[in-house]
């Protein structure tokens, strides 16, 4: 939908075929089991520029997030608030001030901040997060509640098997970008009125045409229906139309477990940190988009929750809710929503896809395209854009 919109704006007559009902990707509204859910629960992030650009040029009116200063708070206390000044002193001076984290922590968690802004936060040779975490003494509290979290929201992949460089590249846009860089933008309507939604309706006002539920088998055809094809499909799909581009990647899954209560039950903050079991995130529809009592509990990466039954991972994150939030009540329904191949696994060395092809009409679009930033919505919507530039290039 970035492409689309990137060329509606130029001028060009854009068809976009979706296979699907609704467009957005990962990042959309979906009916499941005859109820409208989000397929995902995203937050974004000051440093997403391209996406905020784009969500501006198709009309999303601002208020569609929540814009909040960077803030991570756990159930169990521990508790991290970037202050309002300029970055890196926003970061530094929270981390000072951090909770439930030892002094000699939070000092350490400052040079290790300050020693990769020395490098620009580059790495000779890559390495797993959790080899760098060791190599600078950041597996501690801070570790925990602090860089592994931050790795496992940015590249949905383990410590263990994340690539540090990658890592380091989120960390320099966020943490020491331009001022509200690291802000939190939550969401405060669905996804596919955050930005698929406007964007169809922007190009269909330019005369473009978005055909829903037409999946491309014959690329050829389009080939010659159209003066340049922009392939936006995930990498696992290649193989079906470019088997000749198509990656090997492993992939990582993004598990989401809504559970309504009833309209009094609320978090006291609309985002909250869990740390004893699976659920990583929960967060409040209620406070966020008006769906009061309901709750998404969020789970980035691998894990023993893979193995669970729909039923089984409900009641594991109400039982871990209800460890946290004293008195909760049984919720009175849930939906689990599984993306099994939410990203590619975004380890070190990991080869990126090229977006230009063999056939000079022929380009790819997609998060996993990216020459170094982590597989998210930003990178999805930098991919589209750039697709646009090259298959359309100005004058």
């Amino acid at each position: 939908m970035a492409a689309a919109a990137s060329l509606a704006e130029r001028g060009a007559q854009v068809t976009v075929y979706e296979s699907g009902a609704h467009p957005g990707g990962r990042a959309r509204r979906v009916t499941h089991r005859g109820r409208e859910l989000d397929n995902g629960q995203h937050i974004l992030v000051g440093a997403y520029t391209e996406l905020a650009r784009m969500m501006q040029l198709v009309g999303v009116p601002g208020d569609a997030v929540l814009r909040m200063p960077l803030e991570l708070r756990y159930a169990s206390g521990f508790a991290l608030r970037a202050l309002w000044l300029p970055q890196p002193f926003g970061l530094l001076g929270g981390l000072l001030a951090a909770r439930r984290a030892p002094l000699g922590e939070r000092l350490g968690a400052l040079r290790f901040v300050l020693a990769m802004r020395r490098h620009g936060f580059r790495l000779d040779a890559d390495c797993s997060v959790e080899e760098l975490l060791a190599r600078h003494r950041q597996d501690g509290v801070l570790g925990k509640y602090l860089w592994r979290p931050l790795c496992v929201s940015a590249l949905n992949t383990p410590p263990a098997q994340a690539s540090a460089a990658v890592f380091l590249a989120a960390l320099r846009d966020t943490l020491d970008g331009p001022p509200g860089a690291s802000d939190l933008l939550l969401p405060r309507v669905d996804l596919s009125r955050l930005f698929p939604e406007p964007a169809a309706a922007f190009v269909a006002a330019r005369g473009g045409e978005l055909r829903l539920n037409e999946p491309v088998r014959d690329l050829a055809a389009l080939r010659a229906a159209h003066r340049a094809v922009i392939v936006a499909v995930g990498p696992h799909q290649l193989k079906a139309l470019l088997p000749e581009l198509a990656p090997e990647y492993r992939y990582q899954p993004i598990t989401t477990c809504y559970l309504q209560y009833p309209e009094g039950v609320h978090l006291p903050l609309p985002m909250l940190g869990l740390d004893a079991g699976l659920v990583q995130w929960v967060f409040d529809r209620g406070a966020l988009l008006g769906e009061r009592g309901r709750l998404a509990c969020v789970i980035s990466a691998e894990g023993e929750h893979q193995h669970m039954t729909h039923d089984e991972l409900a009641e594991t994150c109400h039982r871990e809710l209800a460890q946290a939030l004293p008195r909760l009540p049984r919720p009175e329904w849930s939906s689990v929503i599984a993306e099994k191949r939410a990203t590619i696994a975004c380890t070190p060395g990991l080869a990126r896809v090229a977006q230009t092809t063999p056939w000079p009409d022929v380009f790819l679009a997609g998060d996993y395209t990216d020459p170094e930033y982590p597989p998210t919505l930003e990178a999805a919507v930098r991919s589209g854009v750039r697709a646009a530039r090259m298959a359309a290039p100005p004058g």
